[in-house]
């Protein structure tokens, strides 16, 4: 079977070009794509990050399952617990500097990634404190990513529950998952970008 595919999520008028995978290849083949198109360029590239779980009842936590990147209008899944392997260039893109990646709790996300498999992100900006002082609004440290789209970009973000708390090991993501998932990571990007060009 084909770990990867490619599909458009919709988000407001725009089309995420959003890459699923469990494949290494496939995590090789987007990173390059994302070199060819933004390498070299004389600012900061902004990417949205974050990762899903299984949420756990008990007091050990489930392994990352997913781990989403997205620069612009192109959106990375990729299926960790069900990986061929972690490609080296992974590694590498998580700590070239000309990355900026952003989101919410991304300490957090990272620690996870650094757990369970070894990755290191070094250039990292949680989304909550920026907007707080960029906006003058303190209130915002402890804000989540939907108060964030909505304070910043002005939208509404549907986070619905029993996507949120589902099964992310699941060999098979639903639409619902991948919509969910990609749209994380996108708003993470687009309000980071908003917030550090002053565009809000």
């Amino acid at each position: 079977m084909d770990t990867t595919y490619v599909t458009d999520v919709a988000f407001g008028a725009e089309l995420i070009t959003t890459t699923v995978t469990s494949s290494g290849a496939g995590v090789e083949g987007w990173i390059e794509e994302v070199y060819s198109m933004y390498g070299g360029a004389p600012n900061e590239i902004i990417v949205g990050l974050d990762v899903e779980w299984r949420p756990s009842y008990s007091p050990v936590q489930n392994p990352a399952a997913l781990l989403q990147l997205c620069v612009d209008q192109r959106c990375l899944i990729f299926q960790l617990l069900y990986a061929d392997y972690i490609p080296d260039s992974l590694s590498g893109f998580l700590m070239d500097t000309q990355f900026r990646f952003v989101g919410v709790g991304v300490d957090a996300d990272a620690g996870l990634l650094s757990r369970d498999y070894g990755l290191q992100v070094s250039n990292l900006e949680d989304l909550q404190g920026v907007a707080a002082e960029e906006m003058g609004i303190p209130e915002l440290r402890h804000a989540g990513l939907k108060t964030l789209a909505r304070q910043v970009m002005g939208v509404t973000m549907e986070k619905p529950r029993r996507i949120t708390m589902g099964p992310w090991d699941a060999y098979r993501l639903s639409r619902e998952q991948i919509h969910y998932a990609c749209i994380d990571a996108y708003v993470s990007g687009q309000v980071g970008l908003k917030l550090f060009t002053g565009d809000y």
